[in-house]
């Protein structure tokens, strides 16, 4: 067992600084916007520079040149998932995506020089000009996510967790914290109830009863557990630590501000009576703008589509037997039975052994499937649903009935999802990989919670371009 006042002034071994000495702390989503901007500034300031290397005078830019040359590039470094730069994807870091993205972007920039003829007629399609800018904006864009991971590795090293009541539920916690770069840095105080977990080192465990003793250290931040208990002291104990600027959270509070989610397990009645959000359910004008813009979105997205919808439809035909579009019953808004429409993507007798979840390489998907599911093609035929009002372009997603029966009985509160329509994509479409089980649905019903209580015109804008980079990048299932 480990004490508290053994281990000031550093727990475990891990030094902690002073309340006087903390440095300001950047959020993952504020360092992604310092880069953003950074970006923009240094790919047009690359471009003035070799302007003025080539000719010694100050280039003169249209916006709709200016406008096209940052799109492509700033496009590629998203679509690249480089204003992660804590994460790895598909196993390269930030810095190496990065270079990927600028070499693609270059390629893409060369062939519109060319499809439009304008090579050499104006400043930024010479070949001395855009060349240059864009090694020298690949420079910056290496080095500032080589930065920006460290800000984010020293942050987390300096960072400090104190969390009340978990138990073996930390494990889980230090996982996620690490994974964002939150804090390495993290010491739980269990109950007199609970065991210490095996798989915890012992530096990292406290006890709830010496809670005045762990107080004294310079925490950054305190979470408690959902249900735990405190006599009046503890309680004013924290209360104090509060008024003094320490920061304490509950679990939803936590997943909510730091992971964009809310697990439903982490919710009671109480929370969702008193906690603000939620706009979207009582606001009329609001579902009044979301309903326009889901009429105006499907119909142009249709239009543009309809030449690839053609083709789907002829390569399905000739793929396999059986008809090109197929319907469902869904479970929609308020619970309410439809019938969504989809491309085929199976074969046709895919359910003659009854409704069943599918898997990411199910045997059942045709080759023609496989591949209109992997970059979304198969929801085409939502935007019908979309237009008739039983869809919006962005929500939950449907599901079966069968499953929902189940899944409300084993996930608390799963049925809020429906309390809005669901949609073509969404907030957990978006960021959560392919699953289909109870523990899947779960997890994406923490992503829907979070969306219905957070919504904002804002918030349906970064889906929609998050969508775009699951379609292009294929990521689709």
């Amino acid at each position: 067992m480990v004490s508290a006042n053994s281990l000031s002034p550093s727990l475990g071994g891990v030094k902690y600084q002073s309340n006087h000495l903390r440095r300001a702390v950047l959020t993952a989503q504020q360092i992604a916007v310092l880069l953003l901007v950074g970006d923009i500034s240094i790919l047009l300031g690359s471009l003035q520079v070799a302007f003025w290397m080539r000719s010694g005078d100050e280039i003169s830019l249209s916006y709709s040149s200016a406008l096209s040359f940052v799109s492509i590039f700033i496009g590629s470094l998203y679509l690249a998932d480089t204003y992660r730069p804590n994460l790895q994807v598909s196993g390269l870091r930030a810095p190496a995506r990065t270079l990927i993205s600028n070499l693609v972007a270059s390629g893409v920039w060369a062939i519109v020089i060319y499809i439009f003829g304008v090579w050499g007629q104006g400043a930024i399609f010479g070949r001395g000009v855009w060349p240059v800018a864009t090694i020298m904006f690949g420079l910056w864009t290496v080095c500032s996510r080589l930065l920006a991971a460290k800000q984010l590795k020293v942050q987390a090293n300096a960072s400090s967790w104190l969390l009340l009541g978990f138990g073996r539920r930390q494990q889980t916690l230090v996982e996620d914290f690490k994974a964002l770069r939150l804090s390495d840095n993290v010491v739980t105080l269990l109950t007199p109830e609970q065991e210490e977990p095996h798989d915890l080192d012992d530096d990292s465990i406290g006890r709830l009863e010496d809670l005045e003793a762990w107080l004294t250290q310079p925490w950054d931040n305190i979470l408690l557990n959902n249900g735990i208990e405190l006599n009046e002291q503890q309680w004013q104990q924290l209360k104090q630590r509060r008024l003094e600027g320490l920061a304490i959270y509950r679990v939803s509070d936590l997943y909510e501000s730091y992971f964009n989610k809310l697990p439903s397990s982490s919710l009671q009645n109480a929370w969702f009576a008193f906690s603000a959000g939620f706009h979207l359910l009582s606001s009329r004008i609001s579902l009044k703008i979301k309903r326009l813009g889901d009429i105006i979105l499907a119909a142009s997205v249709l239009a543009l589509v309809s030449p690839i919808m053609v083709l789907t439809a002829i390569a399905i035909k000739l793929d396999s037997r059986g008809p090109v579009f197929y319907s469902q019953l869904r479970t929609g808004q308020n619970m309410s039975p439809f019938r969504v429409y989809k491309f085929r993507s199976m074969s046709q007798d895919a359910e003659k052994r009854g409704v069943q979840w599918a898997s990411e390489r199910d045997p059942r998907i045709t080759k023609v499937g496989y591949f209109i599911r992997l970059v979304r093609i198969d929801e085409l035929p939502q935007l019908w649903n979309v237009l008739r009002g039983d869809m919006s372009m962005i929500g939950p997603r449907p599901e079966r009935p069968e499953f929902d029966e189940k899944l409300a009985e084993e996930i608390p509160h799963y049925a809020v999802r429906y309390m809005v329509k669901p949609g073509i994509t969404g907030w957990a479409q978006v960021l959560y990989p392919y699953g289909a089980s109870v523990k899947d649905a779960y997890e994406k019903l923490a992503y829907d919670l979070y969306y219905i209580k957070n919504y904002s015109l804002w918030l349906d804008v970064a889906i929609v371009f998050k969508t775009l980079r699951v379609v292009l990048l294929g990521k689709g299932r």
